[in-house]
């Protein structure tokens, strides 16, 4: 193991400090032949349940008349639809149609910016549009969308149809589709017929269709209210987490762009102090952050292999230690910032704010045979992990805290998994009028942690990660994100928003037959039985929480049990003598 060690620890100063080309993702659809018999995953490879994912076709219209016309055919042969965008980056299984005989409607071509209005500041754009290409384009004419979220291989339909945010307490708040002005979305029409529909901010359906979860048509373009371009200060400051709980409302409020990196098993939180400044301020700073910059394949595998082995090994502090190189390397790098696009010399790092919103180098395209690669691209044997993500009330934050300080006193190795991912983000939302959006001001808690390739595997500390997420999602009635999490966030979730009847009404008059509804989205929307599945080892994927033993590990060691802190919660614990 200190061989081992001693690899992961050249490999992850590698990955994190040198930058090179890759080849871009693969198109998640694959087709047996000329867009017929079909099938779709997501950017990971693997949906939350493993399932496969088939269509009878696929569609790729290039023009909003081409996306009626197909729309048009498929209602009047009452055909299952599912939207599926470039890089299918939605763990859910949100572009999952029913049985094999369903059409897969891709926006990979629906990608044009329609108009930039410098007097009015917004920008239109097609729904298969990427994030980085709407921020440049808006950068082009001296503007900028505010709040996005970090990552920019996103799409402005998918992001908008997940409810996906960036981070501030500041204006409208850091999700995308409360900056939406307007819409058109092409719905099934009776009689065989597709009807575009263009609804503006203040119209009855508007708050519906900001997030849809695609069950309402598809959206074949947006427009988004923009901000004269400006400036940005970072720093980012470490500092122990006693305080948290107590720091993490005020310094939402103190700082327009604040998140905070936490670390619970090294007790330490990285505090970004980010902030608008003058655009006289010198300084061109741009924001390649480390973990999105391509990797060279073999020190992935070697990373993966590594971690493997400690887990197989049960090897909590070979874990500890890998995290903590981790961890280091990413401060002294300063996450990939740099002062002049090149080099880091020292905080704030001040630049304009379309090269520090979002980064994803990893995305860009040459072709070197998977050399390098994202490092979560499931062609090469790196990176294969569960995102537990969830919004806590920001009254409730700081007891969601301090109840996850009491299981690391308990278990303080239990995080050091997790803090291999770059620990908790947590980042910054405000309440939104969409029926399915944000219900209250809240911090988002990203945690991203091992998954094994075998689904009967329990990973270290399994009773742990199973706690926290119960804890956040039913002590403290968290909201889980549309576009991540595992099936037992979304048990019952459309309970937790008290618009919800008036979003299944816009879905019943838009899609009265539910063509673009699956079972997975009805069983999510209350429409159908519960999205969990009861099976054999299925707590461990999160599909379901446990009632009994064979949920779990038993011949693993594994066994269902109370929380420790949480005593209504029901884990997978590893239990030593029975």
């Amino acid at each position: 193991m200190v061989l081992l060690r001693g690899l992961l620890q050249s490999c992850c100063l590698f990955l994190l400090i040198f930058v090179v080309c890759c080849i871009p993702p693969e198109d998640p659809i694959k087709c047996s032949s000329d867009n017929t018999d079909c099938t779709i995953t997501n950017s990971y490879g693997a949906f939350p349940d493993r399932s496969t994912c088939r269509a009878a076709e696929v569609a790729f219209p290039s023009t909003e008349q081409e996306l009626i016309s197909i729309v048009s055919e498929a209602s009047r042969s009452k055909r299952k639809m599912k939207v599926a965008t470039r890089y299918s980056h939605s763990i859910p299984k949100l572009v999952c149609l029913d049985g094999q005989d369903g059409l897969l409607i891709s926006t990979k071509y629906l990608n044009r910016t329609l108009k930039v209005d410098v007097e009015a500041m917004t920008i239109t754009v097609e729904s298969g549009v990427t994030l980085r290409q709407l921020i440049n384009e808006a950068a082009k004419a001296g503007l900028a969308l505010p709040y996005t979220p970090y990552w920019w291989g996103l799409t402005i339909g998918g992001l908008l149809s997940t409810g996906a945010h960036g981070s501030t307490l500041w204006a409208n708040g850091s999700s995308v589709h409360d900056y939406l002005l307007e819409l058109r979305i092409v719905t099934p029409g009776f009689a065989g017929f597709a009807r575009v529909r263009s609804l503006k901010d203040g119209d009855k359906d508007f708050n519906a269709a900001k997030v849809s979860l695609g069950v309402l048509g598809v959206v074949s373009q947006v427009t988004l209210k923009l901000q004269p371009m400006f400036k940005r200060s970072i720093t980012y400051l470490t500092k122990d987490d006693s305080d948290l709980g107590d720091k993490v409302t005020s310094f939402g409020n103190e700082h327009e762009f604040a998140d905070i990196t936490w670390y619970p098993s090294q007790r330490k939180a990285v505090y970004r102090i980010d902030d608008r400044v003058n655009t006289n301020s010198p300084g061109n700073g741009l924001y390649d952050f480390t973990p999105f910059r391509p990797t060279a394949s073999v020190a992935l595998g070697v990373i993966r292999t590594t971690e493997d082995f400690q887990e197989f090994l049960s090897d909590a502090l070979g874990k500890c230690l890998s995290a903590q190189t981790v961890v280091l390397t990413l401060e002294t790098t300063a996450y990939g910032l740099s002062n002049n696009g090149i080099l880091f010399t020292g905080y704030p790092v001040i630049g304009y704010h379309n090269r520090l919103q979002a980064s994803g180098t990893c995305l860009d395209s040459l072709d070197d045979a998977l050399i390098k690669a994202c490092a979560w691209d499931h062609r090469v044997k790196g990176e294969f992990f569960h995102q537990t993500t969830f919004s806590v009330g920001m009254s409730m934050a700081k007891s969601f805290i301090q109840d996850v300080q009491k299981l690391i006193e308990l278990e303080p190795k239990a995080m050091c998994g997790v803090e291999l991912y770059n620990g908790i983000l947590m980042r910054y939302v405000k309440a939104s009028s969409a029926y399915l959006g944000k219900q209250e001001d809240a911090v988002d808690f990203d945690i991203t942690y091992y998954r094994s390739k075998d689904p009967l595997t329990p990973r270290l500390y399994e009773d742990i990660l199973e706690e926290v997420e119960q804890l956040a999602l039913f002590k403290y009635g968290a909201l889980p994100h549309w576009g991540k999490n595992r099936n037992v966030a979304f048990d019952g979730v459309i309970n937790k928003y008290k618009n919800a009847i008036e979003f299944l009404r816009v879905k019943k008059v838009y899609d009265p037959f539910g063509l673009f509804s699956s079972e997975w989205t009805d069983q999510v929307l209350g429409l159908k039985n519960s999205v969990t599945i009861d099976k054999e080892g299925c707590a461990l994927e999160g599909l379901c929480i446990c009632s009994q033993d064979i949920h779990c590990a038993p011949k693993k060691g594994y066994y269902c049990r109370l929380g420790k802190v949480y005593k209504d919660a029901r884990v997978c614990a590893r239990v030593t003598s029975k």
